[in-house]
């Protein structure tokens, strides 16, 4: 079986597991194991690193991303039930995740308008304040995540063929609705 990755490029995933597939008896292709190790390793590196800057912001990840997907919104806001399928987590780690950012002055909580069931969670100027000291930070060749600085282009247009094919445009289109 061929590499399509250039053997000048020393990276164990390729060469422990591509020799093995067949020598083993493994059915089909290393390929879907291959990518899938890839993505989660990847994953862990860059939460790894992520957690890391955000740590020095006082900020956790949940709340990092509550912060920026608010910042995003025409209003700075959203309902706590879009927050949680925009991010794909549990609502009520949705809510304990606002119930600190509420406590830490960087967002606020009110009814929705016209739908009693529903709340309203809104970013602050402090909130909307960290928000961008923390996207500053992660696009710092100095930081944490300095190893992807000048790459974040790149990973992102990488992955997003295999995350539209998954149907994930459609999910974020009708969540960004509801906002």
């Amino acid at each position: 079986m061929r590499s399509s990755v250039p053997r000048s490029v020393d990276d164990p995933l390729v060469s422990g597991v591509q020799e093995r597939w067949a020598e083993r008896g493994l059915p089909g292709t290393p390929w879907p194991f291959m990518a899938m190790c890839s993505v989660a390793r990847l994953h862990h590196l860059l939460t790894k690193a992520l957690e890391a800057e955000l740590e020095r912001l006082d900020l956790g990840r949940t709340g990092y991303f509550l912060l920026t997907m608010l910042a995003l919104t025409a209003e700075g806001r959203a309902r706590l039930g879009t927050l949680s399928r925009l991010m794909m987590i549990h609502p009520t780690t949705v809510k304990l995740a606002v119930d600190q950012l509420e406590a830490a002055g960087l967002v606020s909580r009110r009814p929705h308008p016209t739908d009693r069931r529903a709340t309203l969670v809104f970013i602050t100027e402090t909130g909307r304040e960290r928000a961008a000291a923390a996207n500053r930070a992660l696009e710092s060749p100095d930081g944490a995540l300095g190893a992807f600085a000048g790459r974040h282009r790149e990973i992102f247009e990488a992955l997003q063929p295999a995350r539209l094919a998954a149907g994930d445009a459609e999910m974020v289109q009708d969540d960004m609705n509801r906002t």
